[in-house]
């Protein structure tokens, strides 16, 4: 036995063997594990060669050998990655600058403290309604420092350092306390009513002069008693107008006011973002990469799960919104109506404000909140998720096809080595027995029991198998890429616009507010 001096070793040869057959072409490298001696065996020769263009694809394809693409694709990818970069790093920017113009309104409405609401204790029977009362009456002193301990004045008569929550914690305090005193009144009344009819009954009857006495006496301890429960209770009800008028509503309208601010650097920043994304049609996705990486598939499922969130809570800002002000409203309906007394000549019931400013207010704002068009904003940010959901479905097929192609090439790899070392011994018998090469040569290819034929057929089905699937695999990026791309030139303009168009009318709805405002100016009325 003999071996070329070329790269390629040659079939084993007897003396008298005519021309030696085609070599087979390289199979895929050995393992790491091979020795030497199996390194330098000769070649099969004698089987029908096996095409290389599995070994082209996987000098394109990296997922299955890590190999990498030409110096060209690769510095058009670079110049893609760097325009898509910045298209996506200036959205960012806009994101982020968007969140900054929501600052003072998280301040206003103190959204990241933990609040104390005195309705948290209502269950609790061991806490007496005075204690939660002058819980939130002065809970929050904690917050204002200690420097104020000795300045001479009460915080609960300080204004100023009052927040949203807190003059909203007040105010149900004051309004339980209200409750409380009403309740207390009616009970009073009867009481005072049942008496005043025992009395008449009394005189009719001619009782003696004691017991109309003595009813009198209980007659006119209720009525004093009364008195002083009423003119308690309208001193309530003065406090609550008070904190209704001078420190709820200016607060309402400075929120109005930061809310204006607000909707109207959101409507600028997604109007910048619409512009943005209206310049990705003119990209062309020929040069994008062609298949997904790890870290690509998990940014598209943070992309995903970030839009089904942005949704969310998209909604419970309107729905929030929407309760708040209807809450306030019927709080307010309820306010103005009179309490109604059967002693009026005798009580002196504070003037209650016909049509307060805050009033016109909360009509006016809840009329506008209904007339928002969120569902076209919250339909598009709905119909980004379910493209977004899509394409995470193709892309988990073309896992799957990568996946399985991985593992066909592996099979191809251990077939082909299998084969190699099957037709080394094979041909090493065949030297040793003497039989000619002529005849070998004639009937190979032919003899469709030839063991060659049979083992060499099988490797080049799975080959034909392992190609097809490739192919497959390569349509399948392909289909994958463009619908991703495709769908950021399409779909993102379609929701920077929707959100551009809700932010816009936002903006309009509270200037419109700011201006019923300054109509309600409590010092013209």
């Amino acid at each position: 036995m003999r071996t070329d001096d070329s790269s390629e070793p040659r079939t084993p040869e007897k003396p008298s063997a005519a021309a030696p057959l085609d070599p087979l072409p390289p199979l895929p490298p050995n393992p790491a594990g091979r020795n030497q001696q199996q390194k330098q065996k000769p070649k099969p020769g004698g089987a029908v060669q096996l095409h290389r263009r599995h070994h082209q694809h996987t000098a394109s394809a990296p997922p299955f050998d890590g190999a990498t693409r030409g110096k060209t694709a690769s510095a058009a990818e670079a110049e893609r990655s760097v325009n898509l970069l910045q298209v996506f790093t200036d959205l960012d920017e806009h994101f982020l600058k968007a969140s900054e113009s929501t600052h003072e309104v998280s301040k206003k409405l103190e959204a990241t403290r933990m609040h104390y609401h005195s309705n948290f204790v209502d269950g609790r029977g061991h806490i007496d309604h005075s204690a939660r009362v002058m819980k939130v009456i002065t809970w929050n002193r904690s917050f204002k420092g200690m420097s104020n301990a000795d300045d001479g004045k009460d915080d609960f008569d300080n204004d100023e350092g009052e927040t949203h929550a807190t003059v909203l914690d007040k105010m149900l305090a004051w309004e339980k306390k209200l409750y409380e005193e009403v309740k207390t009144g009616e009970l009073m009344k009867i009481e005072y009513q049942r008496k005043v009819a025992l009395l008449n009954k009394q005189k009719k009857r001619g009782a003696p002069t004691e017991t109309l006495e003595r009813t009198k006496a209980a007659v006119s301890h209720l009525h004093t008693r009364y008195i002083v429960d009423m003119q308690s209770m309208d001193s309530t009800v003065s406090e609550i107008q008070h904190l209704r008028d001078n420190q709820l509503y200016p607060r309402l309208v400075d929120l109005v006011d930061e809310m204006d601010k607000m909707w109207e650097m959101m409507f600028l920043h997604h109007e910048s973002q619409l512009k943005i994304v209206l310049d990705l049609k003119a990209l062309d996705i020929s040069d994008s990469p062609m298949e997904m990486s790890e870290q690509h598939h998990k940014r598209t499922i943070e992309l995903h799960d970030i839009v089904k969130e942005w949704h969310s809570q998209f909604h419970k800002l309107i729905t929030h919104q929407k309760e708040y002000i209807q809450a306030l409203n019927n709080w307010l309906k309820l306010n103005l109506i009179p309490i109604e007394s059967s002693l009026k000549e005798k009580v002196s019931s504070p003037p209650r404000m016909q049509r307060p400013p805050i009033q016109a207010l909360l009509h006016a704002w809840n009329d506008h909140l209904e007339k928002l068009p969120e569902e076209l904003a919250k339909s598009a940010l709905l119909s980004f998720a379910a493209v977004m959901d899509t394409i995470l479905k193709l892309q988990q097929d073309e896992m799957k096809q990568k996946e399985k192609c991985e593992e066909m090439g592996k099979e191809f790899q251990k077939k082909s080595r299998a084969f190699e070392d099957w037709y080394y011994k094979y041909s090493h018998r065949r030297a040793a027995s003497g039989e000619e090469a002529e005849g070998d040569g004639a009937t190979e290819g032919t003899n469709p029991k030839d063991p060659v034929s049979e083992r060499k057929f099988l490797v080049e089905s799975l080959k034909s198998r392992l190609d097809d699937e490739v192919e497959a695999y390569n349509k399948l990026c392909k289909q994958v890429r463009e619908k991703s791309l495709t769908t950021l030139k399409t779909h993102l303009p379609e929701l920077f616009r929707a959100l551009s168009d809700f932010a816009r009318s936002c903006a309009d709805m509270y200037s419109k507010l700011k201006l019923v405002s300054q109509a309600q100016n409590p010092a013209a009325n």
